[in-house]
């Protein structure tokens, strides 16, 4: 694929071009190590690393034309061209390269802090169901009809994704239901991608570290829901489907500019659940709303678990299927990876992995699992290092508040000492009530799940949280093999 730069940089807002816009541009890069012969370069000024300090690099390997957002120099032969903010000129340069791809697809955004991950699996189940062929995008992989592929971080690069959305084209792709973190939206990963419909599951905190306040939190993952509302170059109708049971979701549905039906078990809620039977196994409820009513039985359980089929129903309403083949759809989830999933080895007491993370979705999780565990819940968890440290202590506040025996540990400490994020949770597990008997700290991990089913005794749940689906653990600069569910099969075994 090629494309004339002048033409990638139409309708683009530029500052200046030093250099012919004549250049054939073979592809786009934002990374030096990836660059071939007739690429362009976009700059981008990371966390870390100044993609502005690679252009050599870059040169050196063939690219013929940098973006910049900074004065640099370029040899003689390379065009320039300065933009105010090349994080944003590199979505619209990938999907103008990409020819729009997203305008060509029905495409579904979810964005909130916990429940992103279920609640899109929940929604491909249904629209796979209903006939059509699903493109799917988020934590755990990327899905292209039956095909998947790993993941980076949850919302690609912006080139990335467009990438992802014309391969999505090119194999017949109906819908592509895709998490939108909140760090995609305010670093313009999603710019230029026409939305169809946004999805709004909770708010609660998480990501302090970058957006520094709750309400910056909630402006960047509300940017879905504005874009919804900016003329666009599809057909259809677009709409919103947003929990306005959460204070934050009723100010984001009071200010969306497109129709919204607002989920919930509250009255106010156009599609409500109700007579909810929790267990073990899954939840039984019925949905009413728009007339219509679903009697549901889901391998799921927890009131989250509710909640984000409540989401997933309400996009397939909104789209017009059939409450029978959305009842039909969810029924057959078995569960998704990491997400309360349950570990069975034949043992006399439960074994739950869960990716909580957040103070919220602990406390969901721990509160999920009272419903119905008459032994005692044991909770082994961690924070992760380079992240936010004021959850810190409010998630070792919870863990006490709801658990019966907390054992603290590692979880991805990154650049961080182990030691040092324990330390910081430890006074929120000592703020919980129940005093230093409550609690014991086993640093490695490993030896904190083999600890936790040790002491396990029938009847009892115990709950590993915070990894979920991942495969491995971030210590220092090393990415080490590491799945909770594994370590949790293997000290099953040697105890029974």
């Amino acid at each position: 694929m090629k494309h004339g730069l002048g033409k990638l940089l139409a309708g683009l807002e530029v500052q200046g071009v030093s250099g012919s816009t004549d250049t054939t541009i073979t592809g786009i890069t934002y990374d030096s190590r990836r660059a071939k012969p007739g690429n362009l370069f976009v700059c981008i000024e990371g966390f870390r690393q100044d993609g502005h300090d690679f252009i050599p690099e870059a040169i050196e390997k063939g690219c013929t034309a940098v973006v910049v957002q900074k004065d640099v120099p370029v040899p003689e032969g390379v065009t320039l061209v300065r933009v105010p903010d090349t994080r944003l000129a590199l979505a619209h340069l990938a999907a103008a390269f990409y020819h729009h791809p997203s305008r060509k697809l029905r495409l579904i955004g979810v964005t909130g802090t916990n429940g992103k991950t279920t609640t899109t699996h929940l929604i491909a189940a249904i629209l796979r169901e209903a006939g059509y062929k699903i493109g799917l995008i988020g934590t755990i992989h990327n899905r292209i009809g039956e095909e998947t592929f790993p993941v980076e971080r949850t919302t690609p690069e912006a080139l990335d994704l467009q990438e992802l959305f014309f391969r999505m084209v090119e194999a017949g792709v109906d819908y592509c239901v895709m998490e939108v973190s909140s760090h995609a939206l305010s670093l313009q990963r999603v710019a230029y991608s026409e939305f169809d419909l946004g999805v709004f599951t909770n708010i609660s905190q998480d990501h302090l570290d970058f957006h520094q306040t709750l309400d910056d939190y909630l402006a960047a993952k509300e940017k879905l829901f504005t874009q919804l509302g900016q003329p666009g170059a599809k057909r259809g109708t677009k709409a919103a489907v947003i929990n306005v049971d959460d204070p934050r979701g009723r100010e984001v549905a009071g200010r969306c500019p497109v129709p919204c039906l607002g989920f919930g078990l509250g009255e106010e809620a156009d599609l409500r659940a109700v007579d909810v039977e929790m267990g073990l196994q899954g939840v039984k409820f019925t949905a009413r709303g728009q007339g219509k009513e679903l009697h549901l039985n889901l391998k799921l359980t927890g009131i989250f678990s509710v909640y984000n089929a409540l989401a997933a129903i309400g996009v397939g309403l909104t789209e017009g299927i059939e409450p029978e083949v959305i009842a039909r759809a969810l029924a057959r989830v078995p569960g998704v990876p990491g997400r309360f999933e349950s570990i069975d080895e034949g043992q006399d007491f439960s074994v739950i992995v869960d990716y909580a993370h957040t103070p919220d979705s602990l406390e969901n999780v721990l509160k999920a699992a009272a419903e119905f565990v008459k032994g005692r819940r044991i909770v082994v968890f961690g924070c992760g290092g380079d992240r936010d440290r004021t959850k810190r202590p409010i998630m070792g506040r919870i863990a006490a508040e709801n658990a019966d025996h907390v054992i603290i540990t590692s979880d991805n400490p990154r650049s961080e000492d182990p030691l040092a994020i324990i330390a910081d949770i430890e006074p929120g597990v000592k703020a919980g009530g129940k005093g230093a008997a409550v609690y014991e700290v086993i640093p490695d991990r490993k030896e904190a799940i083999a600890a936790a089913i040790a002491m396990a005794r029938k009847g009892d749940m115990v709950i590993l949280a915070g990894k979920g689906h991942e495969t491995y653990q971030i210590i220092g600069d090393k990415t080490l093999p590491f799945d909770d569910r594994e370590v949790a099969r293997e000290a099953l075994r040697r105890k029974i």
